[in-house]
C-alpha cells in the first residue's frame, strides 16, 4: 500500500467521522428531536434539555474528544470486510458513550444533557457504521496475503520451504551467517537487510520493531510466528499486534502447546485462538487496578500500622518478605508480603521456600505469621505491586520461577498462563486450587484468560472479598 494512500485514509477517516459527531450533536440538541426520543419506551423521562452558545460547544469540544479516542483503531487504514466494520464501529462508539455517561454522572458543567446523549448514540449508531463502511478499504479480492514474522532462520527457511500460503516477504532481524557454526542467526539490528542464505528469494520487509506498520502496509491477512523461543516477550508481542490489526496469527506445531490455540491447522502450522483486550478494555481494567489499589491501601492504613507493629514487637525483624515471580511473557518481578515466617528462613532450612508453601504448624512461622496467613494479612504489600503496573487484582496466581521451570517438565501447557498479567486472586484462588495441582490450576487460569470480562474480574473479586471476610470471621469466633 502507498504510503500516502495509508494517510490521505486517515485524514479521511477521522475528519469525516469527526464532522458527522458534531452535526449529530448539533442535530440532537434540536427540541424536535428530544421530544421524539422521549416518545420511546423506558426513555419518556428523559428531561428536554437544549444548549446554546458557549456551552453547546465546549459539549461538543468534549464529545468530540472522547469519541474520537474511542474511534481510534477504525482511522487505520486495514482493509474490513462490511459485518466487521459495522460490529467494530458499534462496540467503539457504545465504549465512548459510556465515557460521556461517566462525564455526566460526576456532573461535568459542560456535559451531554441525558436526552442529547441518548439521541446522539442512536443517530451516530448509522451515521458512523454507514461512514466507514463506505470509506473503508476493500480486503484484495486476490489471495491470501502470508508473511514470516520471527527470528529463527532455521525454522522461517523450513516453513517457508513447506507451506502453501502464499509469503510475501519475511519481518525479522538482520540475518547474518556465523561462520564457526556455518549456520544463519539473526543479528542485533532491527530493521536491516538480510545479508546472505535461505530466506533471499523472498523480501526483508523489515524489523520486528515495525511489525504493526509493515502489517498495514502490505495488507498482510496472515503471519505464520517462527520465534527460537516462545517464551518471551517478542513471541506474545508479535501475537498481539497480529490481533490488534485482525490478522490471523499461525505457530509452529512444536509451539502449540505454548499459546491457546484453535486445534486446526494444515500440516506444521497450527491457528492461535486467544483475542486480547481492546485497548479500552485494558484501560478499564488498569484503571480499577489503580482504584482498587488506592482504595485498599487508604483503607487499610490502620491495619497496615497495626501489622507493622506487632510484626517488630514479634521478633524485631524486617517487616516485608520478598521473592521473584513470574510476570506476563515469563518475564520476573519482585513481589512482598509481610513477613511470617523467621528471618532468614530459607537459609536455616537450605530450601527455597515460598512463605505460602510452608503450613501454619511449621516452626519457623511466626505467631503473628499465623494470622496473617489465616486472615490473608499477609498479602496486603501486593496491592503496591498491583498499583506499580506489576500485578493486576485479577489474573493467574505468580508463580516462582524455578516452580514454573518444574512444572513445565511435565507440563509445558503451563505457559499459557503468561498471556495475561498475573493477579492478586483469580479464578483458581477462589476455587481453592493452588500451584500443587498445576493441571488444575491451569484448567482454571486457562478458562480465566479465555472468558476475561471487567464484569467477570468484578465477579471474582466479590467472590474473593467474600472468602477473606469469612475467613477472618472465623478466626475471630474461634478466639
Amino acid at each position: 500500500m502507498d504510503p500516502n494512500t495509508g494517510w490521505r485514509y486517515r485524514v479521511a477517516s477521522s475528519f469525516g467521522a469527526s464532522v458527522l459527531v458534531v452535526c449529530v450533536i448539533a442535530v440532537a440538541n434540536y427540541p424536535f428531536v428530544q421530544r421524539l426520543v422521549t416518545t420511546i419506551p423506558l426513555l419518556d423521562r428523559l428531561p428536554v434539555t437544549v444548549l446554546s452558545g458557549g456551552a453547546l460547544v465546549v459539549a461538543m469540544a468534549t464529545a468530540l474528544a472522547v469519541l474520537a479516542a474511542a474511534l481510534l483503531t477504525l482511522f487505520k487504514p486495514h482493509p474490513r470486510r462490511i459485518l466487521d466494520t459495522i460490529s467494530l464501529t458499534l462496540r467503539r462508539l457504545f465504549m465512548g458513550a459510556l465515557a460521556l455517561a461517566a462525564i455526566g454522572y460526576f456532573d461535568y458543567t459542560y456535559r451531554l444533557p441525558r436526552t442529547t446523549l441518548v439521541a446522539t448514540t442512536l443517530l451516530l449508531s448509522v451515521a458512523l457504521p454507514a461512514w466507514f463502511v463506505a470509506i473503508r478499504r476493500r480486503p484484495e479480492p486476490t489471495a491470501e496475503r502470508a508473511v514470516l514474522v520471527g527470528d529463527d532462520p532455521d525454522a522461517m527457511g523450513e516453513l517457508l520451504a513447506t507451506t502453501d500460503l502464499p509469503i510475501v516477504g519475511y519481518i525479522a532481524p538482520a540475518i547474518r551467517y556465523d561462520a564457526d557454526r556455518n549456520r544463519p542467526s539473526m543479528g542485533v539490528a532491527d530493521g536491516g537487510q538480510a545479508l546472505d542464505g535461505r530466506l533471499d528469494e523472498i523480501d526483508h520487509l523489515g524489523g520486528l520493531s515495525r511489525l504493526d506498520d509493515l502489517l498495514i502496509e502490505h495488507d498482510i491477512d496472515t503471519a505464520v510466528l517462527a520465534f527460537e523461543r516462545s517464551d518471551r516477550a517478542a513471541f506474545f508481542g508479535a501475537l498481539a499486534t497480529c490481533y490488534n490489526h485482525g490478522v490471523t496469527a499461525k505457530v509452529h506445531r512444536k509451539h502449540a502447546d505454548s499459546v491457546l490455540t484453535s486445534g486446526t491447522g494444515v500440516g506444521d502450522l497450527i491457528d492461535t485462538e486467544l483475542v486480547p483486550w481492546d485497548w479500552q478494555d485494558r484501560v478499564i481494567k488498569r484503571g480499577f487496578d489503580i482504584a482498587f489499589a488506592l482504595a485498599g491501601l487508604t483503607a487499610l492504613s490502620p491495619v497496615i500500622i497495626a501489622i507493622a507493629a506487632a510484626i517488630k514487637l514479634d521478633d524485631g525483624g524486617p517487616l516485608f518478605y520478598g521473592q521473584e515471580r513470574t510476570a506476563e511473557f515469563g518475564e520476573t518481578f519482585r513481589v512482598y508480603k509481610f513477613r511470617s515466617m523467621i528471618p532468614d528462613a530459607e537459609a536455616a532450612t537450605g530450601a527455597k521456600l515460598s512463605e505460602e508453601d510452608a503450613g501454619g504448624v511449621d516452626p519457623r512461622v511466626t505467631r503473628i505469621g499465623r494470622l496473617l496467613r489465616r486472615t490473608h494479612l499477609d498479602e496486603i504489600p501486593q496491592l503496591w505491586s498491583i498499583f506499580a503496573g506489576d500485578m493486576s487484582v485479577v489474573g493467574p496466581r505468580p508463580e516462582r520461577p524455578e516452580l514454573d521451570d518444574d512444572i513445565e517438565t511435565n507440563l509445558i501447557e503451563w505457559r499459557r498462563r503468561w498471556f495475561v498479567k498475573p493477579g492478586l486472586t483469580g479464578l483458581a484462588q477462589i476455587n481453592e486450587v493452588t500451584g500443587y495441582d498445576p493441571e488444575r490450576k491451569l484448567q482454571y487460569d486457562v478458562k480465566y484468560i479465555n472468558e476475561q470480562s471487567f464484569w467477570f474480574d468484578l465477579q471474582i473479586v466479590v467472590r474473593q472479598v467474600w472468602l477473606v471476610l469469612s475467613d477472618l470471621a472465623e478466626t475471630v469466633s474461634s478466639r
